[in-house]
């Protein structure tokens, strides 16, 4: 009979589950992860086709479970869940900070939700005596699906440019797909980190213009970098709006390039000795579809 110890990981196909699949598996674990399509089986892992709404037949006990998606319906489904498993790593966001007095009542219903999901997993897991951590990053790059650096090079790729307001200088801390995964991996087994959150910033912090014009130059052939007053800006910004350029584009976004969104990762480097890499971006991590 097998010592491996076992994983449960829903949101096992996303950016940060994809990353963490392989380390779990080199580690020992014996995966069992869930994604909304088919995927083949792997030595040592197991796909479970479902998403919240349609579950499949779960394991009726696993040695830790990880949530790499939608903090707030994990949090629902793990509130009223019967499974045996004493670890838990789940996956926010500082936007839970970052918009929380944001002008768009939709961002602040998001921070408010992924604050509310947060403490329903923090709660549930005391309650039955579970260890739970909530691991809340910020900026996330690396993996090509992000909606931030990916979204910005698949625009600037189109035309050529890319516009910013030249006082686009709000601090930013980008933080790798692949650090997140090492985190989830390291926290586990850290008696420490129960019952408690840790923002994971990237290694490197830096203005948004500097962050946007990095990524810019991974680009072949590189797209121009436009800086522009800020009347100039809201004009090409209106101008760009009515011509179907930026659709999705969070309302808050423009404003919050000037903002500085800075976390401290010193408690999660000296509890799980954390250690994200600085914002080195190639034109990898930014696919082209």
């Amino acid at each position: 009979m097998s010592d491996a110890r076992r994983a449960l990981v829903f949101g096992g196909s996303g950016a940060i589950g994809a990353a963490l699949l392989p380390r779990l598996r080199a580690a020992g674990w014996q995966v069992d992860a869930l994604s909304r399509d088919t995927r083949p089986a792997q030595p040592g892992l197991r796909w479970l086709r479902g998403e919240f709404a349609t579950l499949p037949d779960l394991p009726a006990r696993a040695d830790a479970i990880f949530s790499c998606g939608p903090l707030d319906l994990f949090s629902h489904w793990y509130a009223d869940a019967t499974i045996d498993c004493p670890r838990v790593v789940a996956f926010g966001s500082t936007s839970d900070a970052t918009k929380r007095a944001a002008d768009d009542p939709g961002e602040r219903e998001l921070a408010a939700r992924l604050a509310a999901s947060s403490a329903r997993v923090l709660q549930a897991a005391a309650a039955r005596g579970t260890r739970a951590t909530l691991l809340r990053p910020t900026l996330v790059y690396g993996s090509g699906r992000d909606r931030n650096l990916s979204r910005i090079a698949a625009l600037a790729r189109g035309s050529g440019w890319f516009v910013l307001p030249s006082d686009a200088r709000g601090l930013r801390q980008p933080v790798h797909v692949d650090d997140l995964a090492d985190a989830a991996l390291a926290v586990v087994d850290v008696e420490a980190a129960a019952g408690r959150d840790f923002a994971l910033p990237g290694g490197e912090t830096l203005p948004y213009r500097d962050m946007v014009a990095r990524t810019l130059a991974t680009l072949e052939p590189a797209p121009r970098l436009l800086l522009l007053p800020s009347p100039l800006f809201a004009a090409a910004l209106f101008a760009a709006r009515l011509a179907g350029r930026l659709q999705g584009l969070p309302p808050g976004a423009v404003a919050r390039m000037r903002a500085d969104l800075v976390f401290d990762a010193t408690p999660a480097r000296v509890a799980f000795g954390y250690a994200p890499r600085a914002f080195a971006p190639d034109a990898s991590m930014f696919r082209q579809d």
